[in-house]
């Protein structure tokens, strides 16, 4: 039994981290969609356990409904990853359109349905079968489940992150889920004895490997085909960082990441485009630094200048690389061919931080901000990093996305917010107005140009044959009047934001850009969204969590309020431990740039601290040194400065420089952090189930008390991810997580001082 529900947490993280990656690349990995995920996630979940602790009540054979509720779990797991893949078709009408939140919102809440659902209930009746087996109460029952549920999940979250991500596809890591579960539901149904237990596992091993070896890859690859519908899949592949993927349409093959497009070849234009504008503004570069999109061309372009004689060239993912040199062998050849290119297999911002050299160049060649990890190369610290990096007479350079002829207000608030941003680090920026802005940034005057003519003189001088960057389209995109009006559109305004680490605005400002492209007026409601004042927001949190804990503060009957109370107390907690959870996620994000290769980790140790929290909490309570009330007002307190202890740490961790600190942070310390953020919820559960199942009628609310932890969890993992963050940044958002546990704390007080009266 308590293997059975050690492995509910298994199958659950094992399942959710396997799908958040799944999730991330049908939905280009755009952050709204983890909050949609995670939200989606936590509320089947709940409606599961719910649902099931009313049918729990009755005469069933709840050994049977566990093995029945195991083998669902298994099986399904398989069919949500296919439909996930598969969804594309419905709301796509064209391939490679982006989708829009209510797509994003309709598929999660579809897909991930029977999964989460089951699980939900698999919780309250694997828990009803401890409590009838063991012959303990529905609080120890609660609790002791509660505890091994985490403990699991710890346990799948670390065996994820050291193993099967590392050496196994989504749908090989779905068989295993598979074959774990129906080998369970054999051994609660058919109450084995040990050699039968033995002899099974040999026989599911065999059966496995047929399993792993020959029919998952084949789903596995029909699956990629339905995710990539419309286009000709070249190659796929699941590496520690994310998933790549080369497609081709026509002749032009393209690289994803994560469902986010990073190079296209043959692209000449690109890969000039890339290089050559930057180069151009230095009279004679030596030393280049290139962060990210080498393999398509640019490198060799590069190489054309003669005045270069060394490129650092530095890429995080060395799948991407492996995969660029088998499909695109023309373009990635000077990464391994010519001596005055040098790899590095580093995150960018890490390298930089830690590298000795003076770059004359240092070219940024990432995608937008998108996301938070792409944020993380258009922030003020960012670019000071870059300006203290740069030789005598450097420059720094990067382009974004822009208009040929119109641009609109959003995205002229966009790039005004990236443009400002570069003058808090460099007071000379130069931009070059076209499809794509290019910005020129150097902290010495006399560095850059913006007159054509020097740069035609250079490109003459050079020698270069080019195809797209010559002396003909130079002026074209330099003209003065083009050059006059770009000027005064990045002129920063008064309400024109910084974007930085912890207050990741420029990410808002694209995500209004991304909603722009879809009907409903999606971007009104995020521009109004962000005119919203932050002290307005707390106003409206501290109203409506006052309000409720005054009504549930003066219920008539006192085993009602106190059971209010703590039912109060654990929406609370769900809210801020999910809250912690996405801080630490994105706050590593945007110091180390590689979550996908500790999102294992870091939600398995999470889990292992809520499973220490637990044990320690049941502990005291069988001791009788536990004061319920007491202990869940205190908890509850610890909860409330948690987040903004949180965010301090994460900012002293951000300054640290030299790899060996560095790493060890990465490593050591933002893991435990993350398992202390769970000891603290892990603590409070089961002494808020003390409280709420502590009448004789406690069995019937089996699984309730698990539902409302996990709804404050969506609610959190909803507002957080899409709204609040975005907006206001870490360390409003962590203020704000504090001022929801005001209400609970006072609540928890009201309710303990009667107790602590009686007892005197």
């Amino acid at each position: 039994m308590r293997a059975a529900l050690t492995l509910i947490g298994f199958s659950a993280v094992i399942g959710q981290i396997t799908l958040l990656r799944e999730l991330v690349v049908v939905f280009n990995g755009n952050e709204i969609s983890l909050g949609i995920m995670l939200a989606t996630w936590l509320f089947w979940t709940a409606a599961g356990s719910g649902v099931s602790s009313r049918f729990a009540r009755g005469r069933i054979n709840v050994r049977l409904a566990v093995a029945a509720l195991e083998c669902l779990l298994g099986v399904s797991l398989l069919p949500t990853i296919w439909a996930l893949r598969a969804s594309r078709v419905f709301f796509q009408t064209v391939p490679g359109e982006l989708v829009g939140p209510v797509p994003m919102l309709l598929t999660s809440l579809t897909c991930l349905s029977v999964f989460c659902f089951v699980a939900g209930s698999l919780f309250v009746v694997a828990t009803r079968m401890y409590e009838q087996e063991c012959a303990v109460s529905a609080r120890v029952a609660t609790s002791s489940a509660y505890l091994l549920e985490a403990a699991g999940s710890a346990f799948g979250g670390i065996l994820a992150s050291i193993v099967l991500l590392r050496f196994l596809e989504s749908f090989q890591i779905a068989t295993v889920v598979l074959l774990l579960n129906l080998y369970m539901a054999a051994v609660l149904l058919f109450r084995m004895s040990r050699k039968q237990v033995r002899a099974g596992i040999v026989a599911a091993a065999l059966f496995g490997v047929l399993l792993l070896i020959y029919v998952s890859p084949r789903l596995d690859r029909s699956a990629q085909q339905r995710l990539w519908r419309g286009f000709r899949l070249l190659g796929s592949r699941n590496s520690i960082y994310g998933n790549l993927a080369v497609i081709q349409t026509g002749n032009i093959r393209s690289i994803y990441d994560n469902g986010v497009i990073l190079a296209s070849a043959p692209d000449e234009n690109a890969a000039e485009e890339a290089v050559h504008y930057a180069l151009l503004e230095h009279p004679a570069p030596r030393h280049l630094l290139l962060i990210g999109g080498g393999v398509n061309g640019s490198i060799a372009q590069a190489l054309k200048h003669p005045s270069v004689d060394q490129i650092d060239y530095v890429e995080l993912d060395p799948a991407l690389i492996d995969i660029a040199r088998q499909f695109f062998p023309l373009q990635s050849a000077s990464i391994f061919s010519d001596p005055r290119v040098h790899l590095h297999y580093a995150d960018g911002r890490s390298y930089l931080k830690t590298a000795g050299d003076k770059f004359d160049v240092i070219i940024l060649n990432v995608p937008d901000p998108q996301t938070a990890q792409l944020n993380r190369f258009y922030t003020a610290e960012f670019f000071h990093s870059a300006r203290d990096h740069l030789a005598s007479g450097g420059l720094l350079a990067l382009q974004l996305r822009s208009s040929e002829d119109y641009i609109s207000p959003d995205l002229a608030e966009f790039l005004r917010c990236i443009h400002f941003t570069l003058t808090k680090a460099f007071p000379y920026v130069v931009g070059i107005p076209g499809e794509t802005i290019h910005f020129f940034a150097a902290a010495q005057p006399d560095v850059l140009t913006d007159n054509p003519q020097t740069l035609i003189a250079r490109l003459q001088q050079r020698n270069l044959k080019t195809q797209y960057v010559r002396e003909y389209f130079i002026p074209f995109r330099m003209m003065p009047d083009r050059m006059v009006q770009i000027h005064e559109q990045l002129r920063p305004l008064a309400s024109t934001p910084v974007n930085r680490d912890f207050n990741p605005i420029a990410y808002y400002f694209d995500v209004v850009l991304w909603s722009t492209q879809f009907k409903l007026g999606y971007s009104r409601w995020f521009r109004a969204a962000a005119t919203i004042a932050f002290s307005t927001v707390v106003d409206a949190v501290l109203g409506i969590s006052f309000f409720l804990a005054v009504l549930l503060a003066f219920v008539r009957d006192r085993e009602k309020r106190t059971r209010s109370a703590a039912a109060y107390c654990v929406a609370a907690t769900g809210f801020t431990l999910m809250a912690l959870q996405i801080f630490l996620l994105l706050a590593f994000q945007s110091v180390y740039g590689y979550v996908y290769h500790q999102l294992a980790i870091l939600v398995a140790m999470c889990m292992a601290g809520i499973a220490f929290g637990s044990w320690s909490a049941i502990r005291h309570i069988r001791s009788g040194q536990s004061r319920a009330y007491r202990s869940i007002m205190t908890t509850q307190i610890l909860l409330a400065f948690s987040a903004p202890a949180l965010i301090f740490v994460v900012s002293l961790l951000s300054k640290i420089s030299g790899m060996a600190t560095t790493w060890l942070a990465a490593q050591l310390v933002f893991p435990v952090l993350a398992a202390l953020c769970g000891m603290l919820g892990g603590y409070q559960f089961p002494i808020a189930t003390e409280i709420f199942l502590q009448d004789s009628t406690g069995r019937s609310r089996l699984g309730t008390l698990y539902a409302i932890d996990l709804l404050g969890g969506c609610a959190g993992a909803l507002l957080l991810s899409s709204y609040l963050i975005p907006v206001f940044g870490f360390w409003k958002t962590a203020w704000l997580s504090a001022a929801v546990n005001l209400a609970p704390i006072l609540l928890a007080g009201r309710v303990s001082l009667p107790a602590r009266l009686s007892r005197a």
